[in-house]
């Protein structure tokens, strides 16, 4: 006899916090990408061969080849007898027995401290310091983790109110990165959106800011400012002059800064240089110098494209003593962050230096991926804003394009009347017709009455150029169907 009894765990009784996720660069559009490639393999016909993911940027899933230093350190150390071979270079051994020695029994296998490997630690805290330009960074204020994703997580509960009191309130760009609003809303926090201005460049003005604080206060408590640059999904790079007005602002509202800066190896506009708000911070001097910081990183990002290895850092700059070990113990109730990914963020802070064996390639390998990617910038901003219909601002930065695409009244009237959102509506269509898999815009958030969708430059020079005239055909076709 079957058991009619209920489940203890219902959708009617999931928690509603749960239930307000949404992470739409896995959303919809990618699982039907899913079932696409399933229904490819099974020899059903589509209108095209092959899936073509532009939703995630994945580096090394569009055919990004590792870095050979950091792959040679990181096979040692997952299997020390390749110490006896001939094949790796000699300074990558070094680097492996240092690694390993600072791990417990000589193994990866073992945990670290909850904040990660001091060695790792430290090289980080000389990277940081060299990247600024001297200004001093302690390693005890560097925690190592899963992913640039884990540290924003942490930091995010750290600044929550209690259960009795006014909710934090947290400010975040529209477009923003779906992880900043999922997270939000796991947390039962308040998001308090500001408006980039896509009419120049995806710039940040202090009026919008201000806007978007006081309409804030009478539902929340302002707890900290999230800013993504360079920019995901915008490719924006903020000037020194805008950080440094963010930077007063902020402060004058006593503001935490949460500093997403996982793109900063990616800058391809002319004339344009990553800033560190750190940096900025220090050398706008007191009081400003005074601001809390916290800054993110990432092994996936930069031209090192490491996703599955799962590595990041934060530095937190002016914390308090008593909260910094609140946030230390919060940080061991997850043990530690992954060892090899630990030791991949380690050979990315400190490289091959001038005059060891791995130096030439590692320089040749690191340039090849960084010149690819700002030749594939200008390339797609340029073949998108020759399409009739698209917008598109310069990929500044980072790795992704934000295009406002034109949809046509009868087209959005439908979208609504089946439930969805115009530009998912659009999207798949798109995939439908031509494999191309992107994400809708409305799931970064965008202006009402604007469209977008984001892509990634990632793809090699000739899938893009193959992917964008698929795009233009079915564009125009779109177009001409639902005018």
């Amino acid at each position: 006899m079957c058991d009619q009894r209920k489940k203890c765990l219902t959708i009617e009784s999931l928690n509603s916090s749960v239930k307000n996720v949404h992470y739409a660069v896995r959303g919809q559009i990618f699982i039907r990408a899913a079932e696409l490639e399933k229904d490819i393999k099974r020899g059903e016909k589509h209108p095209f061969e092959r899936v073509i993911r532009a939703n995630l940027g994945d580096c090394h899933a569009t055919g990004q080849k590792p870095i050979t230093f950091w792959r040679q350190v990181m096979a040692i150390c997952v299997y020390p007898k390749l110490l006896e071979s001939n094949e790796f270079e000699k300074d990558s051994k070094e680097r492996a027995m240092d690694l390993l020695s600072a791990c417990r029994g000589k193994s990866i296998g073992s945990y670290t401290d909850s904040v990660g490997l001091e060695i790792v630690r430290i090289h980080v805290a000389e990277y940081i310091k060299k990247r600024d330009g001297g200004i001093s960074c302690d390693p005890d204020n560097v925690f190592l983790t899963s992913g640039a994703t884990g540290g924003i997580k942490i930091m995010l509960k750290m600044l929550l109110n209690g259960p009795n009191e006014t909710p934090a309130g947290f400010m975040i760009p529209i477009p923003q990165y779906p992880l900043y609003s999922a997270t939000i809303s796991e947390y039962n926090a308040e998001k308090i959106g500001y408006y980039l201005d896509e009419d120049n460049n995806w710039s940040l003005s202090i009026e919008e800011l201000e806007r978007s604080y006081q309409e804030s206060l009478k539902r929340c408590q302002p707890k900290a400012i999230c800013i993504i640059n360079p920019g995901n999904p915008t490719g924006q790079v903020l000037s020194l002059e805008n950080m440094q007005q963010i930077v007063k602002w902020a402060y004058d509202k006593r503001l935490f800064i949460l500093a997403d800066e996982v793109y900063q190896d990616n800058v391809y506009a002319e004339g344009m240089k990553f800033h560190s708000f750190k940096k900025v911070a220090a050398e706008l001097g007191y009081p400003y110098s005074q601001i809390e910081i916290a800054s993110f990183y990432s092994t996936s990002k930069g031209f090192m494209g490491e996703c599955g290895a799962r590595a990041g850092y934060f530095e937190v700059v002016n914390m308090d003593e008593d909260v910094k070990a609140e946030l230390k113990k919060l940080s061991s109730a997850q043990l530690c962050s992954s060892v090899l990914g630990q030791v991949c963020m380690d050979t990315i802070v400190n490289p091959p230096k001038p005059g060891e064996p791995s130096y030439e390639l590692f320089m040749k390998e690191k340039q090849g991926v960084l010149s690819s990617l700002k030749e594939k910038a200008q390339l797609v901003t340029e073949l998108l804003n020759k399409i009739d219909g698209i917008k598109c601002n310069p990929v500044q930065g980072a790795m992704y394009a934000f295009p406002q695409i034109t949809i046509p009244p009868k087209a959005i009237q439908h979208a609504k009347e089946n439930g969805m959102e115009p530009d998912m509506f659009y999207c798949l269509e798109l995939i439908n017709q031509t494999g191309i898999c992107v994400v809708p815009g409305s799931g970064f958030h965008q202006r009402p009455g604007t469209y977008h969708f984001r892509t990634t430059i990632l793809p090699p020079t000739d899938q893009i150029k193959s992917l964008l005239s698929k795009f233009e055909k079915f564009h125009v076709s779109f177009l001409k169907e639902w005018s």
